[in-house]
C-alpha cells in the first residue's frame, strides 16, 4: 500500500482488520481476484483521503464503498463478458488456509457461475444478507435502495441459488482428496473404466481459454462425450504436465504446470450427492493464470 504514512496506526489497523472481509465480498461479486485487488486498492485510497471524523461506523463505510464500486465494475464489465470468446469462468482463487466446510460453497466455481446470472444489485444484496449476515436495513443503506426492494432482490437471488442445489453441496476435504487423487491416477494411467466410475452420468466439462489459447467453445455434457474427450486428447496432453493438488475456490483442485514451470491449467470441481464428479471447470486463459510453480 502506498502513502501509508498519511494514516494513523489506528486508521491503518481498522482497514487491515477489514481487508479479508472486503476481499471476500469483492471476489464473490466480481469473480476475479485481479479486480478484487484493484477494488481494495481504490478503497484504501478513499479511506486515506476521507476525513475520519465524518465516519461514524468504519466497517459500514468500507463495506458500502466496496459494494458500490463492485456494482459499478460489474456494469462496466457487462459488454466484455457477453462478448467473451468461448466459456467465461471465474478467475481461480488459491488459498493456503483451510476454509471451514460450511462456507466452502460460497467460493466454489459452481456458486460463482450462478451468481453471474443475477443482476449486479441482486448479487450484492443476496451476498450481503444471506452470506455475510447483514440485516435488510444495512443492505438498504449500502446499495441505496428501499428496504422492500432489497427484500425482493434477496428473494430473487435466493430463488436462483435454490434452483441449483449442487452449488449448496460439498464434500468433506478428506473425501475430495480421495476422489481427486483417484481422478489424477485414472488420467495418468489412461484408465477409462476407472475414470467412468468417478464421473456422474450427467458430468459437464467446461473450459475457459478466453480466446487466448485453444479450448472447447461450449461445455461438454454427458459422460460419453467427456470420456471420449479424455481418451482422444486429455490423457496424453495432461500427462505431459506437472500436477499440484491445492486449495482452489473453497475446495480441492489442481494446478497443472508446463516444463517451464508456468501454470497452464487450473481445475476446480463440483460434486454430486453420490460423491461423484458432477462438473469439471478447466481454466486455460493465461490472463487468469499469472503465476509460476516454485522451482
Amino acid at each position: 500500500m502506498q502513502n501509508q504514512q498519511n494514516l494513523t496506526t489506528h486508521d491503518l489497523d481498522l482497514f487491515q482488520a477489514s481487508r479479508a472481509f472486503l476481499f471476500g465480498l469483492a471476489y464473490r461479486i466480481l469473480g476475479s481476484t485481479h479486480d478484487a485487488d484493484d477494488v481494495l486498492q481504490d478503497i484504501f485510497l478513499k479511506w486515506q483521503m476521507q476525513p475520519k471524523e465524518e465516519i461514524l461506523n468504519p466497517q459500514a463505510w468500507l463495506t458500502s464503498v466496496c459494494t458500490r464500486h463492485c456494482i459499478d465494475l460489474l456494469r462496466s464489465h457487462h459488454k466484455s463478458r457477453t462478448e467473451y470468446v468461448g466459456t467465461w469462468l471465474p478467475e481461480p482463487y488459491q488459498h493456503t488456509e483451510q476454509i471451514s466446510i460450511e462456507s466452502d460453497y460460497t467460493l466454489s466455481t459452481a456458486f460463482l457461475l450462478v451468481l453471474e446470472k443475477l443482476s449486479p444489485k441482486e448479487r450484492a444484496a443476496y451476498l450481503l444478507h444471506d452470506i455475510f449476515n447483514l440485516d435488510y436495513q444495512e443492505v438498504s443503506e449500502i446499495i441505496q435502495e428501499q428496504h422492500s426492494y432489497c427484500r425482493q432482490l434477496v428473494a430473487r437471488g435466493r430463488k436462483r441459488i435454490s434452483e441449483q442445489p449442487k452449488v449448496l453441496s460439498t464434500l468433506p476435504t478428506s473425501h475430495q482428496m480421495t476422489l481427486l487423487n483417484a481422478f489424477r491416477d485414472a488420467v495418468h494411467s489412461h484408465n477409462l473404466d476407472q475414470l467412468k466410475k468417478l464421473l456422474s452420468e450427467d458430468i459437464q466439462l467446461a473450459a475457459d481459454g478466453g480466446g487466448k489459447v485453444s479450448a472447447i467453445p461450449q461445455p461438454l455434457i454427458d459422460q460419453p462425450s467427456v470420456l471420449r474427450f479424455f481418451e482422444r486428447l486429455l490423457f496424453q496432453a495432461w500427462n505431459e504436465l506437472f500436477w499440484e493438488i491445492c486449495h482452489l475456490n473453497g475446495n480441492i483442485g489442481f494446478k497443472l504446470y508446463d516444463q517451464q514451470h508456468n501454470c497452464v491449467i487450473a481445475m476446480t470441481f463440483a460434486f454430486d450427492r453420490n460423491q461423484q464428479i458432477q462438473n469439471i471447470y478447466v481454466m486455460r486463459n493465461p490472463d487468469k493464470l499469472k503465476n509460476k510453480r516454485p522451482t
